[in-house]
């Protein structure tokens, strides 16, 4: 009965994990087909932080209504933090990412979203909290991972490719009706601005990972839940002054009883409780680096439903460098695993602990 257990402790979070990463790619494929009928991105993301701000404000208070040290989170530091949370990891980050993806196909978001670890090492190395130390197989395989990472990316932007799976006249018919439901690629696609806005959003959303990261460390007493909420509502009232000198038509904001509001609700629900609850219970249970090891999963559900159930969409070329950026992708990872599990010296600052390294909210259209 004990393995028994032990088994499914260990089956559980992955079946969670990969199952997190299908329903995101399938909540990406109905923004992207919302987005190509008529829907504004940044009222999207408006409206979908909004709600995500409502929820998440009451569950923080309940998830720390035991916690009696609380550090104040209105004083002008810390709300100067919350202010530019906001405004990588959400305002630029998500308005960025979802416009890249109306430019673009979910195939092409997975494919930039994993360039988060290369550009978050690039940053260290411009602020100097990593040591170029070339003999350290970490840092060697940090380096190697993100100029993989790189390649992949250009190869993604500059060669496109044949389309995968070409269908025949009778099922390319019926594939088109599908395809008036569910949109995975719109015609015609800008797919070189599309991704140079994803690797922006991936930059944005690493700049946004230094911040959190320094406020966790200068603020370790501070309450994760109620930083996310207030973060991310500062983020929605950035979004709302973008989104109202964008959107001037009044049409722009009704929203109707059909999919577009079943979309909002269910990406906001997912996206600011369902995702950030999950991944926050798999890093206690299994470790900080047990999420960001199901990311590229993404790819392999996007290329599934791109092949199965859209024709003529999905292109070799953008499957390929997907994949090699992936290589890359578990290239710094297994460098940063590798960087943790060293033993330190006395001069080195301390590992940081499992709570500095789970993320404030874990954001993401990267993962939408």
């Amino acid at each position: 009965m004990g393995a028994m257990r032990a088994i499914l402790w260990d089956v559980v979070p992955l079946t969670v994990m990969v199952a997190m990463e299908g329903c995101t790619i399938g909540l990406t494929i109905l923004a992207k087909t919302a987005i190509t009928n008529g829907m504004s991105p940044f009222v999207f993301v408006f409206y979908t932080n909004a709600l995500a701000s409502i929820l998440l404000l009451p569950f923080s208070f309940i998830f720390h209504c035991r916690d009696r040290t609380e550090q104040p989170l209105f004083t002008f530091p810390i709300l100067l933090r919350f202010f530019f949370l906001g405004l990588t990891g959400i305002t630029i980050g998500q308005n960025l990412a979802f416009l890249g993806l109306s430019y673009s196909s979910p195939i092409l978001v997975c494919a930039m979203g994993l360039l988060l670890p290369a550009f978050s090492f690039v940053l260290s190395l411009i602020l100097r909290r990593t040591k170029l130390d070339w003999r350290s197989p970490s840092f060697q395989a940090k380096v190697i991972g993100t100029l993989i990472s790189i390649m992949g990316a250009i190869m993604v932007e500059l060669y496109k490719g044949p389309v995968i799976l070409k269908t025949s006249v009778s099922s390319s018919y019926l594939l088109q009706s599908k395809q008036q439901l569910l949109i995975f690629s719109s015609t015609p696609e800008h797919w070189v601005l599309g991704g140079i806005l994803l690797a922006a959003t991936s930059l944005s959303v690493s700049v946004w990972n230094v911040i959190q990261l320094g406020t966790v460390k200068q603020y370790p007493e501070m309450q994760v839940m109620k930083v996310a909420s207030f973060y991310s509502l500062l983020g929605t009232v950035q979004c709302a002054i973008v989104s109202l000198m964008v959107e001037k038509s009044q049409s722009a904001w009704k929203l109707k009883l059909n999919m577009e509001l079943l979309l909002i609700v269910s990406t906001a629900v997912f996206g600011g409780l369902v995702r950030t609850g999950v991944h926050r219970w798999c890093m206690q249970i299994k470790g900080p680096f047990y999420v960001p090891m199901f990311k590229p999963f993404g790819i392999l559900f996007a290329t599934i439903f791109g092949v199965s159930f859209f024709a003529n969409s999905l292109h070799s070329g953008s499957v390929i460098g997907a994949i090699i950026i992936g290589i890359g992708y578990y290239g710094v990872i297994w460098g940063q695993i590798r960087e943790d599990e060293a033993p330190e010296d006395d001069s080195a600052e301390p590992v940081d602990s499992l709570e500095k390294k789970i993320p404030l909210l874990q954001e993401e259209i990267m993962q939408v």
